[in-house]
Parts: structure tokens; sequence; C-alpha cells
């Protein structure tokens, strides 16, 4: 038994989807070809940020049954997809500063390390910045592109530097008609959720986790 503790905000949660977004399509797709072998855990919390998800990171994990399936010998997988309310400017600074920010990756790589080998990191996606400037629902609040850029850029150095797995999709998204994949300018609609759940499968095949 394989144990997928998928961690994130909003866009991990899936909003914006009626089917659950790419973590629920991940999901139905690893259940219908793995019956009975795996078992998936979407722990996506609306607004969160590494702040936020370093404070319930080893909880979630051991409220998941790690040690029993530990003792049963059964594999942990954790997925993260985190960093776009961290770079969220709020009236005169970042929600997480970056030099903060670079500090929670390395807290959240070190603790998963104590459950799991098998570590990856997922992109945040690019924003609609006509929609985004500010937020309609929090007019204290703008993203901007380039800020999540440079958030995956440092959430991509720390992986490299501990040497754990780092899913590009940033790019994949800008290249296309990525506006369209978006239902209010920062949440993918189902198409979007699509795109990214179709990412991550395809990285986890090709890497045999599954």
């Amino acid at each position: 038994m394989t144990h997928f503790l998928i961690f994130g905000d909003s866009i991990t949660y899936g909003s914006w989807d009626k089917i659950g977004g790419w973590v629920q399509r991940l999901r139905a797709f690893i259940e219908e070809k793995y019956p009975e072998e795996h078992l998936i855990y979407n722990l996506g919390v609306s607004a969160d940020t590494t702040d936020s998800l370093l404070e319930r990171l080893e909880f979630e994990i051991n409220n998941r049954g790690y040690e029993r399936s530990k003792r049963r010998g059964s594999e942990t997988i954790i997925i993260f997809q985190i960093g776009i309310n961290d770079s969220a400017f709020m009236e005169n600074s970042f929600w997480i500063k970056q030099e903060r920010f670079e500090e929670n990756i390395k807290s959240i790589i070190r603790k998963s390390k104590r459950f799991s080998k098998k570590i990856f990191f997922v992109e945040a996606i690019p924003v609609d910045e006509n929609k985004t400037q500010p937020i309609p629902w929090d007019k204290r609040v703008t993203y901007k592109n380039k800020n999540i850029k440079e958030y995956n850029d440092v959430m991509k150095d720390v992986c490299k530097a501990e040497n754990v797995s780092f899913i590009e999709i940033f790019d994949k998204f800008s290249k296309s008609d990525y506006k369209k994949l978006l239902e209010d300018g920062v949440h993918p609609n189902s198409e979007g959720h699509e795109k990214i759940f179709e990412t991550v499968k395809d990285y986890l095949i090709e890497n045999k986790i599954i």
C-alpha cells in the first residue's frame, strides 16, 4: 500500500472544479490503475502559505496513519504545490517575504524527509494579471507573474540543493493560451486542472512512481 499525501492551497484543494481538481483526477487515475494498492489524501487548504503549511505538516502526516502504514511496510509519497499565496503583494509587503519563503521550503523538506524519501514540489501556475491587480475579492491583494516566477525559482533552487524532485509547469501554462484555463484569474478551471493533472501524472510515470 502506498500513501500519497498532497499538500497545498486552494488550487490543490480543487477550487472551481466540479470533480475536485487535479488531485482528484490523479486519485481517480491511480485508483483505476492500482485498485486497493494506494491511498491518496488531498490536504490542500484555501489561502495556505508556507507558514501555515509548516504549522500543520507533521500533524497531518501523523494523522493519516503514518506510523501504522510504516509498520505494515507501506510507502509514503509527499507532493506539494505551494507558493502562489506567499508571492502575493499585500499593501506594502509580500505575504511571505522571499527570504522567509526560502527558509520555509527548506524546513518543509527537512521535516518531510523524516517521513519519506520521495518528495515532489509542483510549481505555482501563472495568473491573469488583468484580473489580479488587485483580486476582486480582496482589494488589498495583488498577484503578479513576475513575483510568482521569482518564488518558483527560489523553490526550484532549494529543491535542487536538497535533491528533491521539482515538477515544472509555469512555462507550460505561459506558452499556451493559459488565461482560458483560469476561472477567476488565479484559480484554474476544469481545463486548467486537467493540464496540471496531466503534467504531474506524466512526471510520476516517467520517474516510475506510478
